[in-house]
């Protein structure tokens, strides 16, 4: 905030009387907007209608001659769906596994299991070894951080340095603590920085020495095939890198197609060495005798292959790259300059992170909800909610229309500015009471 932090004092009472007055004609115009989830669009969905269609009255038999509408099939899914989504998962079509519509519930097994049971290298159940604790990468995903607070998983956080997490401090705290047992991982284009793990941060994850001999990476690749730009980034390959340095358990992977096809009806998908797929379907087979095969069966039909998949997100990119565009300009022609914010440009993902002044994304959320904007509480990218700067703030812009995903950036903007006045005034020891009077 260096630029305001400029300004004499009656310069800066009169920045946020302007400030105020665009604010509050803003919020007169009584719009209700909302940039809270990420949301897959009406028009990224109709993307997908093929099917409702599939597959079809007639067309229920798999390529191993298996009735889909029946109990079929072994738990890790059709072999054609496996082997349509082994690239995205990055492991061979045997170590992979297609489950039902939510790869976060998939997460939720697999800690649940481990709390019960333990994994393959443990020596009891995770719940028997006393507190445990998960690594969490902030700013991350808020649902990531609710499993854990929900099982009493102490969570801490680890700071991204835009390429990855801080490494050195992983590396210490995995290296010294046998109570941490896991570590949330988003490494492409993640929820909500867009980070890009580099190769040498996945190689440094894979070879890291543990404390914990049955320590996990709950590696999250939500946004495998979800670019913004024309350049498809490709991470390290995870599984590979483990089992080189002699971790071949290491990495549980997870994926889905909830923001390549239908959001409430897509595919969960997991991947991971042979050890973890058996650990995981001999869990797994106690609650279910298999996911849904007609689905698997229909997302086949419609996809085909990755040539497939890949010209299905590229007609995403295009209804999502205007969305994006339009949240930059509005912040860069508000904000660009004063120092009241920085924003990220993701080159991939569903989210724009935007850091607001110090100690003021709470009154820029409370500012913006009160001028008709819903959105996500302040903090909820870290860890039990509690941003240590309140600076961090999630931005969705895929759900809504380009024009509103402009207004309601235009409020955000105005909110950042006013609340970042009112906070220097206040250091300064003028109220905003005080300065609109003068």
């Amino acid at each position: 905030m260096s630029e305001l932090c400029r300004l004499h004092t009656e310069d800066l009472v009169a920045f946020h009387q302007r400030a105020t007055e665009r604010y509050t004609a803003y919020a007169k115009l009584g719009l209700r907007l909302d940039l809270t989830r990420g949301k897959p669009s009406s028009e990224q969905l109709d993307l997908s209608n093929a099917l409702l269609e599939l597959p079809g009255r007639t067309d229920h038999i798999s390529t191993e001659g298996g009735d889909c509408r029946n109990y079929y099939g072994d738990l890790r899914g059709l072999p054609e769906a496996r082997a349509l989504f082994s690239g995205m998962l990055g492991a061979p079509v045997e170590q992979c596994l297609v489950g039902g519509n939510s790869s976060l519930a998939l997460m939720h097994d697999a800690i649940v299991y481990a709390l019960l049971h333990g994994v393959p290298e443990s020596r009891a159940a995770w719940s028997a070894e006393g507190p445990i604790a998960f690594l969490c990468p902030s700013p991350g995903y808020d649902r990531h951080f609710a499993i854990c607070e929900a099982y009493g998983i102490r969570m801490i956080p680890v700071a991204l340095t835009g390429h990855g997490p801080d490494m050195a401090m992983v590396e210490r705290l995995v290296g010294d603590d046998p109570n941490i047992k896991g570590m949330w991982c988003v490494p492409k284009y993640s929820n909500p920085t867009g980070e890009i793990y580099s190769d040498e941060t996945v190689e440094r994850l894979a070879s890291m020495r543990t404390a914990a001999p049955d320590f996990r990476l709950f590696w999250d690749n939500a946004y495998a095939v979800h670019h913004l730009t024309e350049k498809r980034h490709d991470i390290a390959n995870i599984i590979d890198a483990c089992a080189r340095h002699g971790h071949a358990d290491r990495a549980l992977v997870f994926a889905s197609t909830s923001k390549i096809t239908f959001a409430g009806a897509g595919l969960a998908l997991f991947a991971g060495s042979k050890e973890n797929l058996s650990w995981f379907t001999r869990h797994m087979g106690r609650r279910t005798i298999g996911a849904d095969k007609l689905n698997q069966l229909r997302h086949v039909r419609m996809l085909r292959d990755a040539q497939g998949l890949a010209a299905l997100m590229e007609r995403h990119r295009q209804l999502l790259v205007p969305k994006f565009r339009a949240v930059d300009e509005i912040f860069a022609e508000l904000l660009g300059g004063t120092g009241a914010a920085s924003w990220t440009k993701p080159e991939g993902g569903y989210f724009v992170s935007l850091n607001v002044a110090q100690g003021c994304a709470k009154r820029v959320v409370e500012l913006g909800r009160a001028a008709g904007i819903a959105m996500v509480s302040a903090g909820q990218t870290f860890p039990y909610g509690r941003d240590p700067q309140d600076s961090n703030i999630r931005i969705a812009p895929s759900f809504a229309p380009v024009a509103e995903v402009k207004e309601a950036a235009r409020g955000v903007a105005l909110s950042a500015l006013r609340a970042a006045a009112e906070k220097l005034l206040g250091e300064r020891g003028v109220t905003p009471n005080q300065a609109d009077r003068k």
